[in-house]
């Protein structure tokens, strides 16, 4: 309350803010909120949902065993359709590796550009003039070439999952041959100086030959184990080469221990476990070890990889838990969205109501992660069929209003009218009030045709501007004692930091509030000083109050007594404007009480709510005290004035 120019302008961000931007909503398709007029609402993202939904429906067919998720997959998010599809067309055909992981990427990255782009266009329709319920989204050429090459990798993939079949079935063959050979080299009558020799020869063939099928890899395994100890059993000859190969397999299993031990320092459970596995491959290629050292190896080996296989299961039930939990507080928030359809509001109000408390679950949906696989389509499926048929309901509702939009035209062209009369006059608080008021008038009447919206808008705001720019001219005139003003209060700032209390706190006190009253004294500041000398004029002289003993609360009312007495036989103005503001202080805060309180009850059934629960309460305790403390003031100032 520095000024009638700073009480009475409203500077062109403001008017925008207080206009603008609170023109009536109504609902766009899904999950969208979009104004009537030519602004828009914020609206929660779900491109990403809606692109994994869309990219669900386009199978790659089964998860191959070979592909690595630990493995980066490239940031397609900045890629136009037609980059998204070459990039997919590279992959298809020159891929050599698994490009499963990338190739869903891809996916989710296309139907998330397509969504933008269709969006971009329906702008773009509606911006021209046309009705929403018109738009169709134009046929997507990058869509059916996507499609066709996903459909020849998952031919491709299933015509090289027969080849590998097949040739895992050859080397099943194979290593059974060797077996054969294995058993009969190792059975011989007598070991000659080429035995050791054709036993190499058949180790290095058996590590050469590449997978077999699952169900026959273990028996494979123990009976190629078997044979190569009773080989080392049976063979006398070359003892020296022998113990030598023993122990080279000694090392080689030593090494392996540690390698795993040292996976246990892997903070990714998933790539430990992914390099466990290549390890215990290693080892069943490693041959044996001398009989002493065969169990011992072994047990540490095995104790290293029941830990990572722990870790590994923890991770996993870990990510179930919380996808678990997820999966509940989107079925919680799904049932509120669904309340929500029941009872059709009435009135533009009420379903502007609840189009916010629709759009507040739509947030807290985003807080939330992922549900498990299987239910994530189907929990997002339920949730946004639930925001399409509210919307679809207010769509529905706005139709009928449509005459009544045609009045609101009316209505605010009349409100231009007046304001282009007002904008005219230098009676500056006058007219100053007249434009707030027809400010609210503005912000009370309804949505306008769109095609008008821009028109009719900028008239009124041309208008407002014009008297409050003329305004700013006039005032400028009283900058430089503002400047003065500024300099003396910031001088007297100075003094105050300098100010060292006493013991004699009612002493202290006194001076205190003698600053206070010489701040009081002094005159308006330039309006973009305003706060920043306001502020640090309350951060110093609350510095000095607390420095005083007595509670938070006793300063508090001991520096209102102060401003309280300064004030005393000046007429009952102050006080009456003070009491006000300080009823409206309560009037705000009991306010903010019920929409707390009513937010506990929101929340209440939720698993997850405790600790949001707990801050809300502690700011319902904080407001409850402030009101105390505000009524004890309001006390104060009665006492002053005539009964």
């Amino acid at each position: 309350m520095e000024s009638e120019k700073n009480d009475a302008l409203v500077p062109e961000e403001q008017l925008n803010k207080s206009v603008e931007d609170t023109v009536d909503a109504t609902p766009a398709a899904n999950i969208e909120v979009v104004e009537e007029g030519n602004e828009t609402s914020p609206a929660v993202d779900f491109s990403e949902e809606e692109a994994m939904l869309a990219a669900e429906e386009i199978d790659l067919g089964e998860e191959e065993e070979t592909e690595d998720a630990a493995h980066p997959v490239v940031d397609y998010s900045g890629h136009s359709l037609q980059e998204l599809v070459a990039a997919l067309e590279a992959i298809v055909t020159n891929s050599s590796e698994s490009p499963r992981r990338e190739i869903e990427a891809i996916k989710i990255a296309f139907y998330k550009r397509l969504r933008v782009d269709v969006e971009a266009k329906k702008a773009d329709f509606l911006k021209a003039g046309g009705e929403e319920t018109e738009f169709k989204a134009p046929e997507c050429p990058e869509e059916q070439t996507l499609k066709d090459l996903i459909m020849a990798y998952r031919n491709a993939k299933h015509l090289k999952g027969k080849e590998i079949e097949a040739e895992k079935e050859n080397n099943y063959k194979e290593k059974l041959q060797i077996l054969e050979e294995l058993k009969v080299l190792s059975e011989g009558a007598e070991a000659h100086n080429h035995t050791y020799q054709e036993f190499r020869s058949l180790q290095n063939r058996w590590k050469e030959i590449g997978q077999v099928p699952q169900a026959h890899v273990k028996d494979l395994w123990d009976n190629y184990h078997y044979l190569v100890e009773k080989f080392y059993d049976y063979i006398k000859i070359n003892r020296e080469l022998r113990d030598l190969d023993l122990k080279k397999n000694y090392e080689n299993k030593i090494l392996l221990c540690e390698k795993a031990e040292e996976l246990l320092l892997e903070p990714s459970a998933i790539l430990s476990f992914q390099k466990l596995q290549k390890l215990h491959e290693q080892w069943r290629e490693v041959g044996p070890v001398v009989k002493e050292f065969k169990e011992t190896l072994w047990e540490r080996f095995k104790e290293a990889t029941s830990k990572i296989n722990k870790k590994h299961q923890e991770y996993y039930d870990l990510q179930k838990e919380d996808q678990k939990k997820n999966l509940d507080a989107k079925t919680l928030l799904c049932e509120k969205a669904e309340e929500l359809l029941e009872n059709d509001p009435k009135s533009t109000k009420d379903w502007n109501k609840r189009s916010k408390d629709l759009i507040e679950l739509q947030k807290v949906w985003k807080t939330i992660g992922f549900a498990p696989k299987k239910e994530n389509p189907k929990i997002y499926q339920r949730f946004r069929e639930a925001c399409d048929a509210f919307f679809a309901k207010k769509r529905e509702f706005y139709m009928q209003l449509k005459g009544q939009i045609e009045v609101n035209l009316q209505a605010k062209l009349e409100l231009c009218a007046k304001a282009e009369e007002i904008s005219a006059s230098t009676d500056w608080k006058k007219a100053t009030d007249e434009l707030i008021a027809l400010q609210k008038q503005w912000k009370e009447v309804g949505p306008v045709p769109r095609k008008h919206s821009d028109e009719v808008w900028k008239r009124f705001r041309a208008a407002c501007d014009s008297f409050f720019n003329r305004k700013s001219e006039h005032f400028s005139g009283i900058d430089k004692l503002y400047e003065e003003n500024l300099t003396a209060k910031e001088a007297l700032i100075e003094e105050i930091k300098a100010f060292e209390s006493s013991e004699d706190v009612m002493g202290s006190f006194e001076a205190l509030k003698e600053f206070q009253r010489r701040w009081a004294e002094i005159g308006f500041v330039p309006m973009k000083d305003k706060e920043r000398i306001q502020s640090t004029y309350r951060e110093v002289i609350d510095a000095q109050f607390q420095k005083i003993k007595g509670t938070d609360a006793e300063r508090k009312i001991g520096k209102f007594k102060g401003w309280v007495e300064s004030n005393t036989g000046r007429g009952d103005k102050k006080f009456r404007a003070e009491r006000d503001k300080l009823i409206g202080k309560i009037r705000q805060l009991e306010s903010d009480i019920s929409v707390w309180e009513n937010n506990i009850g929101f929340f209440a059934k939720s698993k997850n709510a405790d600790t949001m629960i707990k801050d809300v309460k502690n700011k319902i305790n904080k407001a409850k005290e402030e009101i105390t403390l505000i009524e004890e003031k309001i006390n104060l100032i009665d006492s002053q004035l005539p009964e």
